[in-house]
């Protein structure tokens, strides 16, 4: 199918039947009913959100969309025909193309290779008009793609690139985009958005999948939001505001506003000297890095994947040891400790891992159970308060609303932001003097998102130093009182998060400072 269709022009196309028609989607998972007769249209030549908190439905309609999963009743539409998906085979055949958040790409292959990939071009003889169709959708779109250009060797904005270029290839002309600004820097955004503006201008179709708001209001034509499984209406983006959207999501009023209350006068809680980290090869995964955290501040940490954000929090958990350096709590090294040395050393330190079942949680107990693994460590016997445990276990559950049908659930059954809200209040509950975030908000919707935030701002107040990893740089800018930028496992620059611009950050995240920019490559992320 080509990209569009030769006999109609894109305002032509404007005018004739919906790109997408979904009425009367439902879709149950035993008894958990995941979408209930859910109405979504979206036109020819727009952006349209689709919002919704975790769970609302949003990533079942999308995978019945685009074939993974088969609807229980409900009828799709696609430029006026009914349609029935039997595989994502039968999708991808009728002009969807999904972009998802976590790359599909295969690092020591090309651009090229990438994209023509279970095409049938990538044959010796079909590259070179494989490599000249992708330059031309390049050029068309303004995507700086070098088709012979391995992906190992590319920023993340290219990937996001080639990514694009993949379902364009394939003839999509109708685009689902999940959460495709998360890894991006302000600069790779923004040039993200002229691309979907310029497709949208040649009448393409775009689903745009976000928990950023103001990206939604700055990029998208139309919203349609999901609650429990269900459509609560579509709106204009014109016509329409943040609040009300976020009313429109959980029901009611929300407010949006993240505190940032002073900073504590307790005096420094870490301090973090000439630390530098190498891999099984060598490579230097933090080089030299130095900083301090006072009592009662939050520290903000920003960068792209892969720039050495996973590699200090577990040096400072104990997780990782440094190959020099000092990390120093309240003046005691900690450096080469295991986190149960750090623990019998009487360190109160609590750590949010970016990898919440593989590293926080066991995935096939229970709530109560993960809640109270670390308080195992502190009993001094093989006999545990069970009932203590469990009392403690439904507070949190109480506390950050996490949906559960009982504290008795098997965490891998719940969604990942359920699974984030249990490891952050079972760390919070330790009432740490040091806490270690890494990406406490990923995967959860903007009401989590923001319960997450004010409970931060609650251990603040209790003098608690914090090293937030994020992602958002207007939530980094708003909630933290500065801002550390790693680049290739280096620091950048240490800002003051409340005169400091988005744009700044972004720079300094890849590499460009106020004396020499880091050498070439360094800080390019990993998806």
């Amino acid at each position: 199918m080509p990209y569009v269709h030769p006999e109609q022009d894109p305002a032509e196309r404007r005018r004739i039947d919906p790109a997408i028609e979904m009425e009367g989607i439902s879709k149950a998972f035993g008894s958990v009913q995941a979408n209930r007769d859910v109405r979504f249209t979206v036109r020819h030549g727009e952006i349209h959100a689709l919002l919704g908190e975790n769970g609302s439905g949003k990533s079942t309609l999308m995978n019945i969309l685009s074939g993974i999963y088969q609807p229980d009743a409900g009828t799709i539409r696609l430029r006026g025909r009914e349609v029935v998906f039997r595989s994502p085979r039968d999708s991808i055949e009728l002009g969807i193309g999904m972009v998802h958040q976590h790359f599909k790409l295969v690092e020591p292959m090309t651009a090229s290779e990438n994209v023509a990939m279970g095409t049938g071009d990538g044959l010796s003889r079909s590259r070179a008009k494989a490599a000249e169709r992708i330059r031309d959708y390049a050029a068309r779109f303004g995507m700086p793609v070098d088709p012979d250009k391995k992906v190992a060797d590319m920023s993340v904005g290219e990937k996001q690139s080639v990514e694009i270029l993949k379902v364009l290839y394939r003839g999509a002309d109708i685009l689902v985009l999940d959460e495709p600004t998360a890894v991006l820097t302000p600069q790779e955004i923004e040039h993200l958005f002229a691309i979907l503006r310029r497709m949208r201008e040649e009448g393409a179709s775009i689903v745009f999948i976000s928990h950023k708001l103001h990206e939604v209001l700055d990029l998208c034509d139309r919203v349609t939001v999901l609650r429990k499984g269900e459509t609560v209406g579509t709106v204009d983006v014109a016509g329409t505001t943040a609040l009300r959207l976020i009313e429109m999501m959980v029901g009611r009023a929300v407010d949006l506003s993240i505190e940032r209350p002073p900073v504590g006068a307790d005096g420094p809680c870490l301090s973090v000297r000439g630390l530098t980290v190498r891999d099984a090869l060598g490579v230097a995964k933090l080089d030299g890095v130095s900083f301090d955290l006072a009592h009662g501040e939050i520290l903000g940490v920003a960068g792209l994947a892969g720039s050495g954000q996973k590699e200090l929090c577990e040096s400072i958990a104990g997780l990782v040891h440094p190959q020099s350096g000092a990390i120093l709590f309240h003046e005691r090294d900690i450096v080469g400790r295991s986190p149960r040395e750090i623990i019998r050393m009487g360190i109160s330190m609590s750590f949010i891992p970016e990898d919440r079942l593989g590293m926080g949680l066991v995935a096939s107990m229970d709530i109560a159970d993960n809640i109270m693994l670390k308080d195992y460590a502190l009993y001094g016997g093989f006999l545990l308060d069970r009932g203590s445990a469990r009392r403690k276990a439904q507070s949190i559950v109480d506390r950050l609303a996490i949906s559960t049908p009982s504290i008795f659930h098997p965490v891998r059954k719940l969604s990942g932001g359920n699974i984030q809200k249990v490891i952050l209040g079972r760390e919070i509950d330790l009432s740490p003097k040091l806490l270690v975030t890494a990406y406490a908000v990923r995967g959860l919707d903007i009401h989590s998102s923001y319960t997450i935030y004010h409970l931060l701002n609650e251990q603040k107040r209790k003098g608690v130093a914090i090293l937030y990893v994020g992602e958002d740089l207007d939530v980094l800018l708003e909630l933290c009182d500065r801002v550390m930028v790693l680049c290739g496992g280096r620091v950048t620059g240490i800002v003051d998060a409340r005169t400091s611009r988005k744009e700044e950050i972004g720079l300094l995240m890849t590499g460009v400072t106020g004396d020499a920019p880091v050498p070439a490559g360094a800080g390019e992320g990993k998806a």
